[in-house]
């Protein structure tokens, strides 16, 4: 509450009531020279202009309290960044149900999982409606796929075995961010045939669908080859492992990048057992899904560059 109260002084107070960005401008540098002597650091120009911008956006004290409980400041300030109004209101209700930390906040909002949701929901609401009696494999999985996992050096580079390590060391984060009812079962599982041996890279179980769930990871562009892959596996684990009174398996293509064209005229499209999807984003529109690269190059740049500094 010390921060909304120094916001309060300065637009109820020193501003009588009035948002005034020219005077504010002239308010703030005087301000925060006094505080910083009095109270040491913590009141630069920076950090009032967020106390300012809190109390703004946050005037109801009663329904602050409510609305911030299990937030730390670095939530609020990071809450703040996000200038679409109804974004910001999800991802603050979110976070304090869910108990993000600060770290899960940043990553979702800056790969903006708001806006993936609301496409998500666009794209699922033409999809053909289940057969009666059947469960929809994509109610369990949630969408838009988040698996940017937590523990990455952002100024590394890895190669596609380095990366497949990192993935599968983070593997709780991985099976919160997929959603309900998932259970791990093997990495690398080793399928034997009467040709060859064959290693899958991740094997889940969801006791919700009753099916194994098979993930593949690529560190490259998706191809038709992966997708076939896929296919092979998703058949022969079936053949060779699923139970009777199991569900046909589903496979999970997780890339770097995806390559929409093959998402759409391969097996791909018809199959609802293989699904594609980029690390951090469910694919939208061909449009959408090249301003999500973009401002997924940007957002790892401006890492890059925090880490030098």
């Amino acid at each position: 509450m010390t921060y909304w109260n120094i916001g309060r002084r300065i637009v109820e107070e020193e501003q009588q009531g009035a948002s005034r960005a020219a005077y504010g401008q002239k308010l703030i540098p005087a301000l925060a020279v006094r505080l910083a002597a009095e109270y040491g650091t913590g009141y630069g120009k920076r950090n009032l202009a967020y106390y300012r911008k809190f109390y703004l956006e946050f005037k109801d004290v009663e329904i602050l309290h409510t609305r911030v409980q299990n937030l730390t400041w670095s939530h609020v300030r990071r809450l703040l960044s996000v200038s679409n109004t109804q974004a910001r209101e999800w991802y603050l209700k979110t976070a304090a149900e869910d108990m993000w930390s600060v770290d899960d906040l940043d990553r979702n909002i800056s790969t903006q999982y708001y806006e993936r949701r609301l496409a998500a929901q666009r794209e699922s609401s033409t999809l053909p409606v289940p057969y009666a009696g059947q469960t929809d494999p994509l109610e369990y999985i949630k969408n838009p796929m988040v698996a940017e996992f937590m523990g990455f050096r952002r100024d590394t580079s890895y190669s596609e075995s380095e990366l497949e390590q990192a993935l599968i060391d983070n593997l709780e984060k991985f099976i919160m961010e997929l959603g309900r009812g998932f259970a791990f079962v093997e990495r690398q599982q080793h399928i034997v045939t009467d040709t060859a041996d064959f290693y899958i890279d991740l094997v889940f179980y969801n006791y919700k669908m009753k099916r194994f769930v098979i993930f593949e990871l690529k560190t490259h562009k998706l191809t038709h080859q992966d997708i076939g892959q896929l296919d092979m596996y998703i058949r022969m684990y079936d053949d060779l492992v699923k139970g009777d009174d199991d569900n046909p398996t589903i496979g999970v293509l997780l890339c770097t990048d995806t390559d929409n064209t093959i998402a759409k005229y391969s097996v791909l499209h018809d199959s609802d057992q293989i699904f594609a999807a980029k690390y951090m984003t469910y694919m939208p529109t061909e449009e959408e899904l090249r301003r999500e690269i973009e401002q997924q190059k940007r957002f790892f740049m401006e890492q890059h560059e925090k880490e030098e500094e």
